[in-house]
């Protein structure tokens, strides 16, 4: 990269090397990388449209209309909270990093573990809507395929092992194609927009602005039946859960140039661009809709649906295959993250076999077991997931419903912590992405009321066992700390250790051809 020189290369590594890490990944990500490999695992194409019936079958058109950019507002309070630690901290798995130096050993490990759930489990919950998608659009249509646990399974094989592979050969492979995925969002979902705004019957734009409740068979039984108030709050969930991955950014710093000032403004662009491109593409879609209340019963089906009865066949056809690439780059940029997670949390000694995770390729620069693990995790998460079931429930639907709790709660942590560290020994230097005292805490304050709220509408019927789900989880967790990890993990490098690092940082770096 031109504008990448010698100068900020050596900044870059100063950084590094001052938390007691080596460069064994290789920069190569420029700022609009960044941006995209956050940009498309948040991908609107997959989570606004595998999801939708969250909004259509609860309160209708106001969902979208109200609904959207208000949860959206609250996934872009942690990002604005997490951008100001990350330019102070920009390492992979930054989070884990974050928690353990604006806490302690058990914070960190706590962040790592929630992190490093929730990104192996939406791994597979990514790739089950691509899934789910390829079946409405070609599978089923085209080629007649059955929905089963083997085709399903086979399907999630081959396409997270694609996933893996390219993620193997290099992150200027995984940039080129996340970059692209960048552009195919943005220009996919303006073609959504104004394709249904061509195939609109008419506009009503007070439907934007009308609440409805279709909670109950209204709905397709998408919510059990409550209250309008409830079934609004409810769907706030489609844009909280669209509009995360943003962590992306900071798990990939290590890679990133200038990451001190990139990684915040790919953090914060990414989720800014997504709700409005996401505003755009999911207005013109309800306007498109020819009956609200024949919508709402279609269920999760509304998407495919509408498209049926409203566009036509070839236009349909080159809209799904655009967003079914968009979809599988999705799960691409998701294993990306996924695998710097375990590769920062296991070089520090935080995973079972974390010296074989934590091992760079000096071909290709990449975490390969870390890669190869995490994706296969994933692929097992939903298989196994799939055959147990609690109840008429598979135990995958109610893990799944968790996933999202476990990422925020991963970002909730180092943004509480930060809350009570600014100023103080563990956090007296700020990055150059700076928003001061008082604009930090307000967001960081903000982050921790979104919180709160996030975990409680998570934990709603239909999805009332993840309540169970993640209290039986902080159990275990409190369990192997207390039983095992507590007098054997010892954190990320500080104080005196970065200095004893010093002689291992050039051995590893030489190991992978650094110079």
């Amino acid at each position: 990269m031109s504008d990448y020189s010698d100068s900020d290369k050596k900044q870059d590594m100063s950084v590094l090397h001052s938390m007691g890490y080596a460069q064994e990944l290789e920069r190569r990500m420029s700022q609009f990388s960044n941006f995209a490999v956050s940009f498309s695992i948040i991908c609107i194409l997959s989570g606004g449209i595998n999801s939708l019936a969250q909004a259509t079958a609860g309160a209708g058109g106001a969902a979208i209309g109200i609904g959207w950019p208000l949860g959206c507002f609250i996934s872009l309070v942690f990002a604005v909270a997490m951008a100001q630690i990350s330019s102070a901290y920009p390492t992979a798995g930054g989070l884990y990093h974050w928690g353990s130096i604006l806490g302690n050993r058990f914070t960190g490990w706590l962040t790592a573990w929630f992190n490093l759930l929730g990104l192996v489990t939406v791994l597979g919950a990514i790739n089950v809507g691509t899934y789910y998608f390829f079946m409405g659009s070609f599978g089923t249509p085209y080629f007649g395929l059955a929905d089963t646990t083997l085709t399903r399974i086979v399907f999630l094989a081959i396409i997270t092992g694609g996933q893996a592979l390219v993620n193997h050969m290099g992150i200027g492979l995984t940039a080129k194609l996340t970059d692209f995925s960048g552009y195919l969002i943005f220009a996919t979902s303006i073609l959504l927009a104004l394709v249904c705004l061509v195939a609109a019957d008419s506009y009503d734009i007070a439907r934007l602005f009308t609440f409805s409740n279709y909670s109950g068979e209204a709905g397709g039984n998408v919510w059990p039946q409550t209250s309008g108030t409830w079934v609004f709050l409810l769907g706030l969930l489609l844009p909280i859960y669209t509009i995360t991955g943003y962590d992306a950014s900071a798990h990939t710093s290590e890679e990133t140039v200038k990451a001190a000032h990139s990684v915040p403004r790919g953090m914060v662009s990414s989720v800014l661009w997504s709700a409005l491109f996401g505003y755009i593409m999911l207005c013109s879609f309800v306007l498109m809709i020819p009956n609200m209340d024949e919508a709402a019963k279609q269920g999760w089906n509304v998407f495919f649906w509408a498209m049926d009865a409203q566009v036509h066949p070839i236009i349909k056809d080159i809209l799904y295959l655009a967003i079914l690439v968009s979809q599988w780059l999705c799960g691409l940029a998701t294993v990306t993250s996924v695998s710097r997670m375990i590769f920062a949390f296991s070089r520090d000694g935080g995973l079972p076999a974390s010296k074989a995770l934590a091992k760079v390729s000096p071909t290709y620069r990449t975490p390969v077991a870390a890669i190869w693990i995490g994706s296969i995790l994933s692929v097992l998460f939903v298989w196994g997931s799939s055959l147990v079931s609690i109840g008429e429930t598979p135990v995958y639907t109610i893990v799944v419903s968790c996933t999202v709790i476990f990422l925020f709660f991963s970002f909730a942590i180092p943004i509480t912590l930060g809350l009570f560290a600014w100023g103080t020994s563990k956090w007296d230097k700020m990055g150059p992405w700076n928003l001061g005292e008082s604009m930090f805490k307000l967001f960081a304050v903000l982050s921790i009321i979104a919180m709160v709220l996030i975990f409680v509408l998570g934990v709603q019927p239909p999805n009332d066992w993840a309540l169970y789900i993640t209290v039986g989880f902080l159990v275990l967790t409190g369990a192997v700390w207390f039983g095992f990890e507590s007098r054997r993990f010892r954190g990320p490098p500080i104080g005196d250790e970065v200095v004893r690092r010093q002689a291992e940082i050039a051995a590893a770096e030489k190991a992978v051809g650094q110079i």
